[in-house]
C-alpha cells in the first residue's frame, strides 16, 4: 500500500443514523456540514438519503450547492449560516432553505430572494448563532406569516445530559415558540439521547452517525491505516524524532510510517497514543512530525507493512483523548489528509 488509506462504512453510519432515528420522537434530519464530518459530502450524504433522510444541514451556502448537485431535487437543504451577504444565487439556484440569524438576515433573505424559503435560529441561551428574544420579538410575527420551514435553536451542554443549562434553554426555547405552527427543532445527537422533551418536530443527528459520543452505542465508521515506509533497529541510548524527546531504554524496533500532522493527525497526540496491528498497541515514539510518525513495533513478530490507527481497537474518541480535544475535531482533521477513501456498506 503506498498511500494511507481512510475506509468508511457507509453501512455502519447508516445503522448509526437510524438507530438515532428511531429514538427520535419525530422526524430525523442529518447533519452533513465540513465534508460530511470529513468523511466525504457526496457518498455519505447519498447513502443517508437511500436510507431515507429528507432533511439536511450544512454550515455554509458553498456547502448547500454542494450538496443539492449530490441529491438533486427533491431532499431540504438547511443552512446553518443563514443568508449571507452575496448568497442569494446560490439560494435560489440550489434551492437552499437559510436560517435566518438575525433580523439583519431576514430583511436581507426578502430584499434578495423574495418568495424564497427560509427558517428561522434562535439564540436560547447559547450565544452564538440566532435571534434573541428581544430580536424575535420584533419580527416573530411578520416571520410566521411568511411560514419558515423550521425554528431551531441549539443546546450547548448536550453532551452532559444532566447539566442544568439543557433545561433552561428547554424553558426559553419553548417561551420563545409555544403556540407557533411551524415545525420546531432543538436536539442534536445529545438531544436526541434525552428526554423526548427535546425532539420537537425535527432532530438533527450529527457526530453521532459518524461514530462519536455521546452516542456511546454508535457502530465505528472510520478505518485508518498508515503505510510503513521503513524499519529500523534503535538501540539503547538513541532518540527518535525532532527534539530527541524519546530515547530508548532498551533495544527497540521503529517502523516509521506515512502520515503526520500534514494528514490532521494532531500533534499533541504523541505521548500518548498507539497505533495497532492485529490486536496489539503499538505505541509512538518521538514527536509527530508532518509527514511521518515513529512507531514502536518491537512486540510485533515481523515488521509491519501497515498500522491501524482508526478501527476496531481505537476510534476517534480514543483519539480526542490523547490529544486533549474532541471527537468532532479529529474526523474533521482528516479531511485535510492525504488519504485514499474506501466506502463500503452503501
Amino acid at each position: 500500500m503506498a498511500e494511507a488509506e481512510l475506509h468508511i462504512d457507509l453501512g455502519a453510519l447508516v445503522a448509526n443514523w437510524r438507530a438515532l432515528s428511531d429514538r427520535s420522537a419525530g422526524e430525523a434530519g442529518a447533519v452533513v456540514k465540513a465534508d460530511a464530518y470529513g468523511l466525504g459530502l457526496a457518498p455519505v450524504a447519498q447513502a443517508l438519503a437511500e436510507a431515507g433522510a429528507r432533511r439536511f444541514f450544512v454550515a455554509l451556502a458553498e456547502e448547500g450547492a454542494a450538496l443539492r448537485a449530490a441529491l438533486g431535487a427533491g431532499p431540504e437543504i438547511f443552512v446553518f449560516g443563514g443568508h449571507m451577504a452575496g448568497d442569494a444565487g446560490l439560494i435560489r439556484d440550489a434551492a437552499l432553505v437559510p436560517l435566518l440569524n438575525s433580523p439583519e438576515q431576514m430583511a436581507r433573505h426578502l430584499e434578495a430572494a423574495p418568495g424564497a424559503p427560509f427558517g428561522i435560529q434562535l439564540d436560547s441561551g447559547m450565544n452564538r448563532l440566532g435571534m434573541e428574544p428581544a430580536d424575535w420579538a420584533a419580527v416573530k410575527g411578520r416571520a410566521l406569516d411568511l411560514g419558515p420551514r423550521l425554528v431551531m435553536s441549539h443546546l450547548a451542554c448536550a453532551d452532559e445530559s444532566g447539566h442544568p443549562m439543557n433545561a433552561r434553554q428547554l424553558a426559553t426555547f419553548r417561551q420563545m415558540t409555544d403556540g407557533i405552527e411551524a415545525p420546531r427543532s432543538l436536539g442534536a445527537t445529545g438531544g436526541v439521547l434525552m428526554d423526548p422533551a427535546y425532539h420537537f418536530d425535527l432532530t438533527r443527528p450529527g457526530i453521532g452517525v459518524y461514530g462519536g459520543l455521546p452516542f456511546a452505542e454508535a457502530r465505528p465508521v472510520v478505518t485508518l491505516r498508515l503505510p510503513v515506509i521503513q524499519t529500523r533497529q534503535v538501540a539503547v541510548g538513541e532518540s527518535v524524532g525532532y527534539g530527541m524527546a524519546w530515547i530508548a531504554q532498551e533495544p527497540t524496533r521503529i517502523a516509521t510510517v506515512s502520515g503526520g500532522y500534514g494528514d490532521g493527525l494532531i500533534r499533541a497526540m504523541a505521548p500518548r497514543l498507539s497505533f495497532h496491528h492485529a490486536g496489539t498497541p503499538c505505541p509512538v515514539r518521538g514527536r509527530i512530525s508532518m509527514d511521518l510518525i515513529g512507531v514502536d513495533v518491537t512486540a510485533l513478530p515481523e515488521p509491519p507493512e501497515t498500522l491501524e490507527l482508526l478501527g476496531a481497537h481505537q476510534g476517534v474518541d480514543d483519539l480526542a483523548e490523547a490529544a486533549g480535544t474532541i471527537g468532532y475535531e479529529i474526523l474533521t482533521s482528516l479531511a485535510n489528509g492525504r488519504y485514499a477513501r474506501r466506502y463500503s456498506g452503501a
